[in-house]
Order: C-alpha cells, then sequence, then structure tokens
C-alpha cells in the first residue's frame, strides 16, 4: 500500500529529499566494466570509466515515465545495448538497437514500457 499525502502551496525550508538524496541532485553511478542496468538506477546516471565497454538494458526492469542516463567519461566509445526483448529507439532517425555513445557523450532513455525506450544525447550514433 501506496499512502500519498497532498497540500497546496507547500513551503519547506531547507533541503527536500528522497530514497536517493536531494531532490535537485541527479545521483552518479559510476562503473569500471560491462554492466546491466538495475531498478535502482532509475533516475540516476550511469557511467564507465573503461573504454570500449558495454551498458545493457534489460527489459521488465524499468516501467513508463521512468528514466536513466548513461554518461561516458572514458576516451573512447562505449556501447549501449537493448537486452533480449527491450526495443531501444533511437529519438534522431527512429532507427531501433544498440546504440554507440561517444568519447564524453551523454544519452538519456525514456521508458514507454518495461520493453521498450526512446534514447536521445550528444556523441550518440
Amino acid at each position: 500500500i501506496r499512502l500519498q499525502t497532498t497540500s497546496a502551496g507547500v513551503t519547506v525550508t531547507g533541503s527536500v529529499t528522497d530514497d536517493k538524496g536531494n531532490l535537485r541532485d541527479i545521483p552518479y553511478n559510476l562503473k569500471n566494466d560491462n554492466y546491466t542496468l538495475v531498478a535502482a538506477d532509475r533516475g540516476k546516471v550511469v557511467g564507465n570509466s573503461v573504454a570500449s565497454k558495454t551498458t545493457t538494458i534489460p527489459t521488465s526492469v524499468f516501467g513508463t515515465g521512468q528514466v536513466v542516463s548513461i554518461i561516458n567519461p572514458s576516451s573512447g566509445d562505449h556501447t549501449i545495448a537493448a537486452g533480449s526483448g527491450f526495443t531501444l529507439i533511437n529519438t534522431a532517425d527512429a532507427a531501433t538497437g544498440n546504440r554507440t555513445l561517444a568519447s564524453k557523450g551523454l544519452a538519456t532513455i525514456w521508458f514507454t514500457s518495461a520493453s521498450e525506450g526512446y534514447i536521445s544525447g550528444a556523441g550518440l550514433s
């Protein structure tokens, strides 16, 4: 059961946080090997410090309206792979399938369902 509290004109003094921290911050999850996204990555930026590694987006982990960003701080390309049963749609040209994220690139995936997401970003091909 999820309880919800509402109030019109809420005023807060200090910081507003949830289980991920300050709501004005975007948490960073840095990896250094191939990585498969997990539900806890929702709303975060996932990076990989090693070139030529892959981040895989599995099916049935994220839901409609959820977001994950992927950053490539390494000096080489990084692969963003659609896991089995997941459709990754590039917003630039509607192509589906794996994407390459160039060095220093940043891409965001917005999930339309547990098995489909749209990806856009800089350095994405």
